[in-house]
C-alpha cells in the first residue's frame, strides 16, 4: 500500500490547495504549512482543516513524516479519522508513539460507540460492549454488575427502569469496579456516570423526524466516560474508579411511563413526569445516587443532555457545570491542559427550583420546548438534588460537542470524542 507522507513545514507555499489550510504538493509528500506566528490554538486548527481536506481525496494511507510534536499529530489525526472506512494512519516512530497509540484507541472506542446504529447498540449491548472492553485493559482488576429489566426497579433504580420500560429491550445500570489494588476496603477515588440512552424517541413527548435522526448519539455520555476511564487505565491509573451506565430506549408503547406520572427515587425526592423526551435527567438521577454511595471525593458526569447547552456553547465547546467552584476550575484547568474546549454555564442550588410542580418536589423539566429559557442550568440544578455532600467534587459536562451530524471543516461526522482526554486527565490526579 502506498502511503501519502504528510509533513510539516513553516515557509509559503507557491501552489498550494484550500484557502484557510494551506497544503501543497511535490511527488508522494503533502506539505501542511502553517503560520509560525499563529498561537498553538490556531495551528493545531489548521493542522485539522488540512487533515480534512486530505481525507475526501480518496488516499490509501498516510504516514506522518519530519518533524512533529504530539500535539500536532494528535491534531491530524483527530481530524483525519472518519467513521466510514477510515485510511490507514502511521504515526511518527519516536517516544511518543504509544501514548498516542493508547490515546486514539480510546477515541476510536468512543466513536465506535457513538456511531454505532440504534438496532445493533440496545441497553445492554452497551453495558457488554464496555464491560468487555474495559475488562481487557483492567484484567483481574475490573469487576462488573448489571441490574436489567425488572430488577431495577425491585433494586429502585426508577429512573432507568421507567425511561427504559417502554422498549422490548430491557434498560440496565451497569456498575464497573476498576480496583487496581485488589483490596475490597480500597476508598473510592472517583466514580464516574454516563447517560446510556441507545435511542430517544423522546417517549410520548415524540420527537420530529428529523430530530430523532441522530438520537443514535444519545448514548454519548456513557461512551465519553468509558473511554476516558479506558484511556485513564492505559495511562497507567492507580487508584480505585467505579464507572456507572445508566442504559435505556426512551420509546413509545403501551408500557411506556407517561406524562402527569410521579417517580419516588432512593433518596425520597419525587418527580413529576412533564416531558418524557427529558429522559437523560431522569436515568443519570439514579446514576448519582448510586455515585454519591461510593463516597467518592470526585464525581464527574457526561451527558449529550439539553439542546440549551449546543445552543449556548456552538457545538464547539462541551458545558461544564459544578456547585463546586474550585473543583469545576480544576476541571477547566484539566481539559484546557489536554486541548479540550469546556465552557462554565451558571448554577446555584437554586436551580434546582427552576422546574416546579404541583404535584411532587420537582417536575422534570418546565412544559415548554427546550425547557424554556434557561434549560441546561436547569436540567444541571435537577441534577444536583441526587449528587451527595451538596455538591462537593461533583462535574456535570454536558455534551455539546459530542457528535455532528455531517462533517466539518474541522471534525469527520459523527461521534467526536471530546472529553475522553480532560476527564481521563481528572482520573489520574484525583
Amino acid at each position: 500500500m502506498s502511503h501519502l507522507l504528510v509533513e510539516l513545514c513553516f515557509d509559503s507555499a507557491d501552489s498550494h490547495w484550500g484557502e484557510n489550510a494551506l497544503l501543497s504538493f511535490t511527488g508522494n509528500t503533502a506539505k501542511i504549512h502553517l503560520d509560525q506566528d499563529d498561537s498553538a490554538t490556531n495551528q493545531y486548527r489548521a493542522i485539522q482543516m488540512a487533515a480534512r481536506k486530505l481525507d475526501t481525496m480518496n488516499l490509501q494511507g498516510v504516514r506522518l513524516s519530519g518533524e512533529w510534536h504530539k500535539e500536532q499529530q494528535w491534531a491530524f489525526a483527530y481530524s483525519f479519522t472518519r467513521a466510514r472506512n477510515p485510511v490507514p494512519l502511521e504515526w511518527l516512530d519516536n517516544d511518543d508513539k504509544q501514548e498516542l497509540v493508547n490515546r486514539f484507541s480510546a477515541l476510536v472506542f468512543t466513536r465506535d460507540l457513538v456511531n454505532a446504529t440504534p438496532e445493533d447498540l440496545a441497553p445492554v449491548d452497551l453495558a457488554n460492549r464496555v464491560s468487555d472492553w474495559l475488562s481487557g485493559l483492567g484484567g483481574d482488576n475490573v469487576s462488573v454488575r448489571q441490574c436489567v429489566g425488572e430488577d431495577l426497579e425491585k433494586a429502585g433504580w426508577i429512573g432507568i427502569y421507567n425511561v427504559g420500560r417502554g422498549s422490548v429491550r430491557p434498560p440496565v445500570l451497569l456498575e464497573l469496579d476498576y480496583n487496581p489494588s485488589g483490596n475490597n476496603q480500597e476508598p473510592v477515588a472517583a466514580a464516574l456516570v454516563g447517560k446510556g440512552i441507545t435511542f430517544d424517541s423522546g417517549g410520548y413527548s415524540i420527537k420530529s423526524s428529523e430530530g430523532m435522526l441522530d438520537m443514535k448519539c444519545d448514548m454519548g455520555g456513557a461512551a465519553t466516560v468509558a473511554g476516558a476511564l479506558g484511556l485513564a487505565i492505559m495511562s497507567g491509573l492507580n487508584k480505585r474508579v467505579k464507572l456507572f451506565l445508566c442504559c435505556a430506549e426512551n420509546l413509545i408503547s403501551g408500557h411506556a411511563y407517561k406524562l402527569g406520572d410521579v417517580l419516588t427515587y432512593k433518596n425520597g425526592v419525587t418527580v413529576e413526569i412533564v416531558n418524557t423526551d427529558a429522559e437523560g435527567r431522569l436515568v443519570l438521577a439514579d446514576g448519582l445516587i448510586a455515585a454519591g454511595e461510593t463516597g467518592a471525593e470526585l464525581t464527574i458526569n457526561a451527558a449529550t443532555l439539553t439542546g440549551a447547552a449546543v445552543a449556548a456553547t456552538g457545538g464547539d465547546y462541551n458545558a461544564l457545570f459544578g456547585l463546586d467552584k474550585a473543583a469545576q476550575e480544576r476541571f477547566i484547568e484539566q481539559s484546557e491542559q489536554e486541548n479540550e474546549l469546556v465552557w462554565p454555564l451558571p448554577l446555584e442550588k437554586w436551580h434546582q427550583d427552576k422546574c416546579s410542580s404541583s404535584f411532587a418536589d420537582t417536575a422534570n423539566s418546565r412544559a415548554q420546548k427546550g425547557g424554556g429559557a434557561g434549560g441546561a442550568s436547569n436540567a444541571a440544578g435537577f441534577l444536583s438534588r441526587f449528587v451527595a455532600n451538596e455538591g462537593k467534587g461533583w462535574i456535570h459536562v454536558d455534551l455539546a460537542a459530542a457528535y455532528n451530524h455531517s462533517a466539518t471543516n474541522l471534525l469527520p461526522a459523527g461521534g467526536s470524542g471530546q472529553g475522553i482526554r480532560g476527564i481521563a486527565r481528572a482520573l489520574l490526579e484525583a
